[in-house]
Formats: C-alpha cells, sequence, structure tokens
C-alpha cells in the first residue's frame, strides 16, 4: 500500500534542499525549547509542533531524542566557537588559563540548559566527542604550564582540580537569581584553583575591605547592640561588601 504522505512532512526524504530546510527549522525549534524551558521540555513532539513538521522527520534526520540534543549541542557550539575565533591567544600560559576560564563560565551562565547537557553523565555521541575536544584544549592550556616550569602539581591533578571548580561554579550560579549571582565568585575561584597548581598568588590575593567585612559578619550574631532589623540590614550590607558588588 503506498504510504500517505503526512501534510507539514518534508516533500521526499530524498530532497536534500528540504531536508536541510527541515534540519535548520528542528535545530532552532529545539533551541529555543531549551533555553525557555530546559531539555526535558524538548520532546520530539513539542520540537515538532514547533517547526512545523511530523515527528517522524526528526526520527529520520536525528535518529532519536539523544540524537537532536547532540545536533543542538553541536551547533550552539560551533556558533560559540566560531564568535570566539577571532581571539588571539595570550602569550602567557596563565592568563591564558584565566581567560579560557572566564569563556567557560561566561558560556555556561548564557546557556545554562546547554550547559547542563555538556555537563552531565553519560554523555555519548557527538556531545560526548564536544566534551573530549573541551578536555583537549584544556589538557594543552595545563600542558604550556608545565612546559614553562609553572606547575607545582601533576597535569592531572591540575586538570582535575580545573574542571571540578569550573564546572562547581557554573552550577552555583546558576542557582543565584540573574540579577544577584555573585559577580567575585568565579574569580575567587579561578584564582584559588591558580593558586593551588602554580603557588603564584591571584588577583583577589589582597582582600581589603572585602576579608574585615566577612569577619565582622561572620561575628554579628555575636552582638546584641542591634535590634533585629538592624542586624538584617547591616548583615545584608556586609554580604555586598565581603563580595565586592554593589548591586
Amino acid at each position: 500500500m503506498k504510504r500517505v504522505q503526512p501534510a507539514g512532512d518534508e516533500p521526499s526524504p530524498a530532497d536534500p534542499s528540504q531536508a536541510d530546510i527541515n534540519r535548520a527549522r528542528i535545530l532552532e525549534a529545539a533551541m529555543v525549547l531549551i533555553d525557555r524551558e530546559g531539555q526535558e521540555a524538548a520532546t520530539t513532539r513539542a520540537v515538532a509542533a514547533a517547526a512545523g513538521v511530523q515527528a517522524p522527520t526528526i526520527y529520520r534526520l536525528f535518529g532519536d531524542k539523544r540524537g537532536l540534543l547532540d545536533a543542538v549541542a553541536v551547533h550552539r557550539l560551533n556558533t560559540y566557537v566560531a564568535e570566539k575565533s577571532t581571539r588571539v591567544p595570550d602569550p602567557d600560559p596563565l592568563e591564558e588559563l584565566r581567560a579560557g576560564w572566564d569563556l567557560h563560565v561566561a558560556f555556561g551562565l548564557a546557556h545554562p540548559a546547554l550547559f547542563a547537557i555538556l555537563s552531565g553523565q553519560g554523555t555519548a555521541g557527538a556531545t560526548a566527542q564536544i566534551a573530549q575536544a573541551g578536555l583537549e584544549v584544556l589538557q594543552k592550556r595545563v600542558r604550556n604550564l608545565a612546559l614553562a616550569g609553572r606547575l607545582k602539581t601533576s597535569e592531572a591533578r591540575a586538570i582535575d582540580l580545573i574542571k571540578s571548580a569550573g564546572t562547581g561554579t557554573v552550577m552555583t550560579l546558576l542557582t543565584q537569581p540573574e540579577g544577584e549571582r555573585d559577580a567575585g565568585l568565579s574569580t575567587a575561584a579561578r584564582e584559588a584553583v591558580i593558586a593551588a597548581i602554580t603557588g603564584e598568588a591571584g588577583a583577589v590575593s589582597d582582600a581589603g575591605p572585602s576579608a574585615a567585612a566577612a569577619a565582622l559578619r561572620a561575628s554579628l550574631d555575636q552582638t546584641a547592640a542591634l535590634s533585629a532589623g538592624e542586624r538584617l540590614l547591616l548583615g545584608e550590607l556586609l554580604d555586598r561588601i565581603a563580595r565586592g558588588s554593589r548591586d
């Protein structure tokens, strides 16, 4: 029996131009859903409806939902890499490591759902290849530090410290309301890791008033000179000073 073509599907699977159009529409629809509601929202039915195609089109082009998520990750990362490709690497391997950290955190905060996909357990296919490519970039940066004689731990431990701290920093910041994120957290975490793997003091070694504010904040509950409201207000102000934030 001849199959009746569903309305909204491509005219023919053999039509490469229509397949490319459908692929682009599906990727765009999936990215919008993931950015807006998270990867769980990118069901084949929801993506198909948003893209204006039939669900079998997704299976034909991407295999399954995992294949679709991989394709979204590849597409978004390729776009990101192209945007950053004009950046000239810093000749100082430590500054290049700092720049890599900052780019990693900025990307994770800009694309939380995609970051969750790339950081998830059991990644496979294209997503695993992306993760491996990112790891190789980090390995090269750490190797350059070692070759410069500035690494005081093994390369393997340095890589593990950077990965765990970097991912943890992004995940922690993502739990904070966007307008209330600790602006200095990423820098503090980055410099703590750098100090651990190189022994070199970083940009936040001189805490200044931040340290004094943190110490006073820690002992605030021990004073009886303030009312509950005054203690709450002062605690908020000290928290801001300790973070170095004006928000």
